[in-house]
């Protein structure tokens, strides 16, 4: 793909995440852009998996073209007004965070309900091996037993979004009613659930206090008021994705299971950020290895 120059002073910036910035154009209300900070590999695989994503009906913003300033790349789509996602709601609203929750569970189960055809996705087996072959920070004997794992994982073609996360589930309302999507599509692949639910967990639960503040702008407390009532939804009620999981099952042993995939998200936060991060290993010691 061969990006097409756009004038950044034609855009306003509304905000940014770990991989990028957000904008809307200043005059075409349908227009936003995500420009991002580095990787314009990723821009472009993005950009391809969000087209897949959007043809077979997984709620999502129509993805538009690629786009340079000059010095990085980005994607236009087309531009959702008045959204929010679920965490800022959160965060604007405390009091709805359990409403919130159980609402984003749905969504979920619904992508993880979602056959893919699995010649046009990457499993989360595959992407997964490949971000622990390129990770240099663990040792030769920690990746085999991480890959061991991951392997004895059950398969299944279902959608995966690869970096679950209240941020990355947004709606609009629409006479009175919320309407859901997904963005930020560059990790979707398609697998086992758990491998996303784990950072569900991982976002809520293992971030400190001042990062759940500056990233989404609400207290810790909230955050993990959020993935118990997420917990429940998901994984207590008899359309749960995941078998073996339903009404009666026990929440210690569903957070036993899910921190161990919330683990394996370190690879992907290490990808990101290019260095070690500790805390969010910790569910691995003593469980995978």
């Amino acid at each position: 793909m061969k990006p097409t120059r756009i004038d950044l002073n034609d855009y306003v910036r509304t905000g940014e995440g770990a991989n990028g910035a957000s904008f809307n154009h200043k005059t075409d209300p349908t227009v936003m852009l995500k420009l991002y900070f580095r990787n314009g590999e990723g821009a472009v695989r993005e950009l391809e998996l969000a087209q897949k994503v959007y043809q077979i009906g997984i709620p999502t913003p129509e993805p538009g073209d690629l786009v340079t300033d000059g010095e990085r790349i980005g994607i236009r789509f087309r531009r959702l007004a008045d959204k929010k996602s679920y965490s800022r709601a959160c965060g604007d609203n405390p009091e709805q965070t359990e409403e919130l929750a159980r609402e984003f569970a749905r969504l979920c189960k619904k992508l993880h309900t979602t056959h893919v055809d699995t010649t046009k996705f990457e499993s989360v087996k595959k992407r997964l091996y490949n971000l622990l072959d390129a990770n240099p920070f663990f040792t030769d004997e920690q990746k085999s037993k991480i890959r061991d794992f991951i392997a004895a994982a059950p398969e299944t073609d279902t959608a995966i979004h690869g970096d679950l996360q209240f941020s990355n589930g947004i709606f609009v309302v629409k006479d009175g009613v919320r309407v859901p999507y997904f963005i930020d599509l560059g990790d979707f692949c398609y697998g086992y659930p758990m491998f996303d639910i784990g950072m569900v967990y991982l976002t809520c639960c293992l971030n400190d206090e001042a990062w759940i503040q500056e990233m989404f702008h609400m207290s810790k407390a909230t955050a993990i008021r959020f993935w118990n009532a997420f917990a429940e939804e998901y994984f207590l009620a008899e359309d749960c994705p995941v078998a073996g999981y339903g009404p009666g099952t026990d929440m210690e042993k569903i957070l036993h299971d899910v921190k161990i995939y919330a683990g394996l998200k370190t690879l992907i936060i290490e990808r990101d950020t290019g260095r070690e991060m500790p805390q969010f290993r910790e569910p691995l010691i003593g469980t995978v290895y």
